[in-house]
């Protein structure tokens, strides 16, 4: 019950600040344009390719790989992706917002070089959907992985962070897409808790014992 009270007030503070950070996302943005420099671009462009979505999706499908009793969260993991997806597609074609750089916040060209395909596919900026999938990994990762989780949360808050800096998201929209992610990977964490679907699902195709 008080791992279940921290949550709720956890999740209740990230609200009220991503309230809040709706209120000042475009002062937040044109803060954080004077700030670029030619080793942060490269750090989060590094980010940005690593965190590509077929490169994350292999990256954990291979870690839960590893270990025969971890193979269970697979299929767990892969609903996870697939709702973040989803989810993130359908809440962009409701909200339509704009992204940053078509609301007159210069885009960092470079990184609009490589990444222009994705964003005319994915054209509208709420929610992130990168952020969405990064952070519906981390209850998965608390399963199997305590230790790597950190270095995982690092990450997801720099693949966040990369694209305000970017010119192609909002905070709030980060914000937003953490909390949707964390809470669809959570849920994922229940069911199999529950009904034990990817166990079975394992056992079946024999890949697990």
């Amino acid at each position: 019950m008080k791992k279940k009270g921290m949550f709720i007030i956890g999740l209740g503070l990230l609200v009220i600040l991503n309230v809040i950070a709706f209120l000042y996302d475009m002062k937040i943005v044109k803060f954080i344009v004077p700030l670029r420099n030619g080793f942060l671009d490269y750090l989060f462009l590094s980010v940005t390719f690593a965190s590509n979505t077929f490169i994350v999706f292999f990256f954990l499908t291979s870690l839960f790989l590893w270990k025969e009793h971890k193979r269970k969260w697979i299929f767990p993991l892969w609903f996870a992706s697939f709702f973040s997806v989803v989810t993130s597609y359908l809440i962009k074609i409701l909200a339509a917002r704009p992204r940053p750089f078509q609301q007159g916040i210069p885009v960092l060209q470079i990184a609009f070089h490589f990444m222009k395909d994705n964003f005319l596919t994915w054209n509208f900026s709420f929610p992130s959907f990168q952020a969405m999938l990064v952070f519906a990994a981390l209850p998965i990762l608390n399963k199997e992985f305590k230790k790597f989780k950190y270095l995982w949360l690092v990450f997801a808050c720099l693949v966040g962070l990369s694209r305000i800096y970017f010119g192609v998201h909002y905070l709030s929209d980060v914000i937003t897409g953490g909390i949707i992610g964390y809470l669809i990977g959570y849920a994922m964490v229940i069911i199999e808790r529950k009904h034990r679907f990817g166990e079975r699902l394992m056992k079946k195709l024999r890949i697990s014992r």
